[in-house]
């Protein structure tokens, strides 16, 4: 039996690799005699640069850019050889860069973003993959196409502050030496979200909150971005407000959209046909994928969905492990996952989950196992 491993990290326990490499061990201990595959996944959260690296043999470049809420810091895209480069948001710009409680979205930028951007474009790269998940910014993306040369004024010609309720007083983009710059390199983003730019599900309302913002802080940044969509469209001709995946990090995507000429993407398909998966699935009986939280959200485009909609294309039979499964059997089974199983089958707190989320991987892994010897076939 072949077996294909394709998880996405367990956010804030496992980095996709590391969970492969578990489930592979947990299913190896029960079904000595099977060749298993690991390809781990992503979808275009932190980790990505990582998961294509690793697969494409490419390197890491290491950078001092600027952190979200401007402090030095190192970051790092990955290069691949065919003049590829993957930058991760998350680097330069994510929430994980800064304190807990300490985020204030308000003034959060993307510079350091768009500095990554510029040394891997100096660095010879001519197509970007700009890979969205995990920011800590609802800046529109500004931050980081000042970085590139682009200019954000006010009514008096003077620079508008950084961060999200700078966006409030913008009422000029100047795109400077941005196209200069930016000429001949394609830039696609690797959405893992579907949401507008503004709105009651934009990207003020449904993820400023989880980066820091208050209810009046929400109510800034919605207004500041819907200024903002109507200098884009009356610089660029290009109207952002309503298309889909435009909110992503902070409304990012709509920014790199309308002044750099980037084409949005499903984050996780991009991933997957950037690592070659279907050739991967040819001769494959099963397909184990997983993550941290099975939900709504998985089923709307996440890995796991990805990896499933590719699996039953081919008519392989897919089993996911999941920290939480928050997925009726029925929606599961209607994305194309056969089984699911829980890390956790009694009482335990989060923390302690994902403390000993290594161990239970690979137990859970070991359960499935145990289930194919008497059950080949899901």
């Amino acid at each position: 039996m072949r077996i294909c491993v394709a998880p996405d990290k367990f956010k804030g326990s496992l980095s996709a690799p590391h969970a492969a490499r578990l489930i592979a061990a947990g299913l190896q201990r029960k079904l000595a005699g099977a060749r298993i595959d690991c390809v781990p996944v992503a979808d275009g959260g932190d980790g990505t640069a990582e998961v294509i690296r690793a697969a494409a043999g490419g390197r890491l470049v290491h950078e001092t850019v600027t952190g979200p809420q401007g402090a030095r810091i190192d970051a790092a895209y990955a290069l691949l050889a065919d003049r590829t480069a993957v930058v991760e948001l998350a680097q330069a710009s994510g929430l994980a860069r800064v304190p807990p409680g300490r985020n204030d979205p308000l003034t959060a930028s993307t510079r350091g973003t768009g500095e990554l951007i510029a040394a891997a474009v100096a660095a010879g790269a001519r197509r970007i993959i700009l890979a969205v998940g995990g920011s800590a910014t609802v800046d529109g993306g500004a931050g980081a196409l000042a970085a590139l040369g682009a200019s954000f004024v006010d009514e008096t010609g003077d620079p508008v502050p950084e961060g999200g309720a700078g966006l409030a007083r913008v009422a000029r983009i100047e795109p400077g030496k941005l196209r200069e710059r930016l000429a001949g390199v394609q830039i696609e983003v690797a959405c893992d979200v579907r949401n507008p730019l503004c709105g009651p599900r934009g990207a003020a309302a449904v993820y400023g909150p989880q980066k820091g913002a208050s209810p009046e802080a929400v109510r800034v940044l919605e207004a500041a971005l819907r200024r903002y969509a109507d200098v884009l469209r009356a610089t660029t001709g290009v109207d952002v407000r309503d298309v889909p995946g435009a909110g992503a990090a902070g409304g990012a995507a709509a920014g790199f959209m309308a002044l750099a000429g980037a084409v949005l993407r499903p984050g996780a398909e991009l991933v997957l046909d950037l690592l070659d998966f279907d050739r991967r699935l040819e001769g494959i009986a099963l397909v184990v994928t997983g993550e941290g939280k099975l939900d709504d959200q998985t089923l709307a485009g996440k890995a796991p969905a990805a990896v499933a909609a590719r699996a039953r294309r081919h008519k392989i039979p897919v089993a996911a492990i999941a920290g939480s499964i928050e997925c009726s059997q029925s929606d599961l089974e209607s994305a194309g996952i056969g089984l699911a199983l829980p890390l956790v089958r009694g009482p335990m707190t989060l923390a302690e989950a994902m403390r000993r989320a290594p161990e239970l991987v690979e137990a859970a892994a070991q359960t499935l196992g145990a289930a194919l010897v008497f059950r080949p076939r899901l």
